[in-house]
C-alpha cells in the first residue's frame, strides 16, 4: 500500500483513499452515501469533500464482520 492510500487512525480522508480500501466504484460509493449505507461526507470547501477516518474504519470493520458471518 502506498503512502497516499494509507488510512489514518483519525482525521479526514478523500475518496481515492477510501476506494483503495473498499472495492467499489465511485458511482456505487455515492449511491451508498445517498442511501445511508456509507458515511456522510464533510464539505471542506467548494471542491473538497472528505470523510472522517474513524467513520471509514468503522465501515470497514462492519463490512468485515458481515463477511465472516
Amino acid at each position: 500500500m502506498t503512502e497516499k492510500s494509507t488510512l489514518p487512525e483519525t482525521g479526514y480522508v478523500r475518496l481515492p483513499v477510501i476506494l483503495a480500501h473498499i472495492p467499489v466504484g465511485k458511482s456505487t460509493w455515492w449511491a451508498g452515501v445517498k442511501s445511508g449505507h456509507f458515511p456522510q461526507p464533510v464539505k471542506m470547501g467548494a471542491r473538497v469533500t472528505m470523510w472522517r477516518a474513524e467513520d471509514i474504519r468503522r465501515l470497514i470493520a462492519d463490512l468485515a464482520a458481515l463477511e465472516t458471518h
